[in-house]
């Protein structure tokens, strides 16, 4: 009777779920991501309870990291590229519109004036987008904000709903499972913001010392890349490199692409992930590269988030799986009673 009755609440908790994500479909990665930055910050609020800090402040205080490092993520890219596009405009607009070309005593033109014409559009495009779009990331920022702190202020709701469910003989499923969770958003969010504020300083010194215009947003513009694995900064490296040749800053386009591919892409991945990869949870390349790609193109920008923590996940019950194969299929088979001649 019991498992029955746990059968039929595991039932309507899926139903329920299911019928949420369509109904709060235009939230749901406001929710995702509140969810994985509460489970991130939950360490930090069990260090002020831990220190005689009452629950509700120890709550507010982190919610208040996560608020800060949501506004610190998305606001300086926001306000950059709206309060700068007359300078983004200007430098594209110095791009001549015919590019000579001659090699090998071969000499022929490409017009540039058509691509000069659609980006100046677009980072129009952009900006006014951008400006359209601000209520609406603020209501997402308050519900991030009160989402956090609610998880966080009754962090064992969830679980207590999930152990209730299944049987207790199957405990140690849900606990890998969220043990693998915490090291998967660990990695993503210690190790990949730690590299992309370490490239944000590199590059703010690479770029400001080359002469740009706008350092500060080409440094943010790093930063936000580093996020993309394999790329990276190289994107927006060659993309100035080009520009430069294109204008005839032939000097600023070697420096750029050296310094560039040296200092802003190279070094964080080799110094700072490098010495981060070993405290925070673990997580291969190659596994962050195909949950990343794989995320984000189902899913849009949350994906960079939820696509390697499922993957992550996936392999987490793979393990089980071969682990129970290895429990229940010993070494040396069964019947053998390993005497001479039995």
């Amino acid at each position: 009777m019991v498992l029955k009755r746990r059968r039929l609440l595991g039932t309507l908790l899926v139903a329920l779920a299911a019928l949420a994500a369509v109904v709060l479909a235009e939230v749901l990665r406001t929710v995702v991501f509140a969810v994985t930055v509460a489970y991130v910050l939950y360490p930090v609020r069990q260090l002020f309870v831990e220190r005689g800090v009452s629950r509700r402040i120890a709550c507010v205080v982190a919610t208040g990291v996560a608020f800060a490092g949501a506004t610190l993520l998305v606001a300086p890219l926001l306000y950059s590229l709206y309060r700068r596009r007359s300078d983004l405009i200007d430098l594209v607009g110095r791009i001549p519109d015919v590019v000579p070309i001659s090699a090998g005593g071969f000499e022929t033109t490409v017009e540039i004036a058509p691509f000069v014409a659609a980006a100046e559009t677009g980072i129009r495009q952009v900006a006014l987008a951008v400006a359209g779009a601000a209520p609406v990331l603020v209501l997402e920022l308050v519900v991030f904000t009160f989402l956090v702190y609610g998880i966080l202020y009754r962090p064992g709701a969830v679980g207590t709903a999930v152990f209730g469910v299944v049987p207790a003989e199957y405990h140690d499923i849900p606990e890998r499972l969220h043990r693998r969770t915490r090291e998967t958003l660990y990695s993503i969010y210690v190790l990949q913001a730690a590299t992309a504020a370490g490239t944000f300083a590199l590059a703010f010194a690479v770029f400001w010392a080359l002469g740009y215009g706008s350092p500060v947003l080409l440094a943010v513009i790093a930063g936000v890349l580093q996020f993309i694995p394999v790329v990276g900064p190289s994107v927006l490296v060659v993309t100035l490199a080009t520009g430069d040749v294109l204008l005839g800053e032939t000097g600023r386009a070697i420096g750029v692409l050296v310094l560039g591919l040296v200092v802003v892409s190279f070094v964080p991945d080799a110094v700072i992930r490098t010495r981060l990869a070993g405290w925070t949870g673990k997580i291969s390349p190659g596994l962050y590269f195909v949950g990343f790609v794989g995320g984000i193109l189902t899913v849009g920008a949350v994906g960079i988030i939820v696509g390697p923590l499922v993957v992550s996940l996936l392999l987490e019950v793979i393990d089980m799986l071969s682990e129970d194969d290895t429990a229940s299929d010993p070494v040396g088979g069964s019947g053998d009673s390993g005497e001479p001649g039995a």
